[in-house]
């Protein structure tokens, strides 16, 4: 028999399903803003500079789905906390200086990585970087 147990696995995994699915909703509720505001700036000719706010909730979004894609928080990761159980809120802390190491790695990881794809978002919305010639 096959069971989807998920554990703490340092520097890979800290949280489970119920954590997973808080954070791929917090994706798409960036990317709704985003696609919004993408649209409101072109209905109203936004100057280049204001489109640059992009960066926000473009952040919010690629956050939130590489923590449900990698099945890690960012937040747990700097604040020593996993919570791989069914409930969101319970969460454990981790002892050990290495797993925290390796938590803390792969956090900024998550956050360099989306502040990357936001910044390619906004300054491509800027028209800093145009898509044609």
């Amino acid at each position: 028999m096959l069971m989807n147990a998920v554990s703490y696995i340092p520097g890979v995994c800290n949280i489970g399903p119920a954590e997973i699915a808080t954070r791929r909703q917090v994706g798409w509720g960036g990317l709704i803003a985003t696609i919004f505001l993408v649209g409101f700036f072109i209905w109203f000719d936004v100057p280049p500079l204001w489109r640059l706010t992009l960066f926000f909730p473009t952040a919010v979004s690629a956050s939130g789905f590489l923590q449900a894609t990698m099945h890690f928080c960012a937040y747990f990761g700097f604040a020593s906390l996993f919570n791989v159980g069914p409930d969101l809120g319970a969460t454990g802390t981790v002892q050990q200086a290495e797993f925290r190491a390796y938590d803390r790695r792969k956090a900024w990881q998550i956050v360099g990585f989306s502040i990357l794809i936001a910044g390619v978002v906004a300054l491509l919305a800027a028209g800093f970087f145009p898509l044609r010639t």
